[in-house]
């Protein structure tokens, strides 16, 4: 099912197209084969499919040291640069070289956070006895890198039949850069098409429409209308991460005692 005009208000920023919402068919068959990670868990009871908010992991700690490099070159410029006899001081090039490694410094600390503080994992819980959804989401604000509150995971709940999905594509600078296509999840109020928040869900359309379908299939059917996987659950807690300093860095995830029992049980 094809919409050629945005369903939500507002649209997703960057709007290409609405998937079905939840009660409807899916719009495409997942294929285990070019989808990156089987589900975490499956049953009868909840279905848990990953989820990450950065694509690739463990470049952004290397541009951390790098650019914290560079800001200490600029706090030292002044000194390496001696003034020549009856010189005067450059208050003026002076003043450049500390803000501009403020602002490196700055940067250099958000890159690093992003990097090191976002769990291995993002998972999302499909609950279908519950018709539920659970979202174990990282929140950061590069506006405030110094900040702990405004880091951190928060985990979430909704209701099933109030998410919409959006596929969006936006300029990216960083990486390969041009528009990068993604899909999102969009939390309505009940019965309308006002949106009351949004979560990143997936990167590519392809990807973020086939897990979508999954979640379908899931709610709607069950665990038997959903593929067979080839490849074994990747167990993110567990895994070798040896030579990626973020991902070894990156805490676990840990889901509340409460909401995890919640998640993974009927009412």
């Amino acid at each position: 099912m094809l919409f050629t005009a945005p369903l939500l208000d507002k649209p997703a920023p960057g709007w290409k197209r609405d998937l079905p919402s939840p009660d409807q068919p899916s719009s495409c068959v997942p294929y285990p084969p070019v989808l990156p990670n089987a589900p975490n868990h499956l049953d009868s009871t909840y279905m848990e499919l990953p989820r990450c908010t950065l694509s690739a992991r463990g470049i952004g700690v290397w541009l951390a040291i790098f650019v914290l490099g560079l800001s200490v070159l600029l706090l030292t410029a002044p000194l390496i640069f001696p003034l020549a006899p009856g010189e005067s001081i450059d208050w003026g090039f002076i003043l450049v070289c500390l803000g501009l490694s403020v602002v490196l410094i700055w940067f250099s600390i958000h890159l690093w956070r992003m990097d090191v503080k976002a769990p291995r994992d993002e998972p999302i819980r499909f609950n279908r006895l519950r018709r539920k959804v659970y979202v174990y989401r990282f929140h950061h604000d590069g506006l405030r890198p110094f900040s702990r509150t405004a880091w951190g995971v928060r985990t979430e709940v909704y209701d099933w039949d109030d998410l919409r999905a959006e596929v969006s594509s936006v300029y990216s600078p960083m990486g390969t850069g041009g528009l990068v296509e993604s899909v999102s999840i969009a939390v309505v109020k009940p019965g309308t098409c006002q949106v009351r928040e949004r979560f990143h869900f997936a990167h590519g359309t392809m990807q973020g429409e086939m897990y979508w379908a999954m979640a379908q299939l899931f709610m709607q059917q069950g665990p038997q209308a959903l593929p067979h996987f080839p490849r074994p659950p990747r167990d993110w807690n567990n895994e070798d991460v040896s030579f990626n300093l973020a991902r070894r860095l990156a805490p676990k995830v840990h889901w509340p005692a409460k909401m995890d029992l919640e998640s993974r049980t009927g009412p």
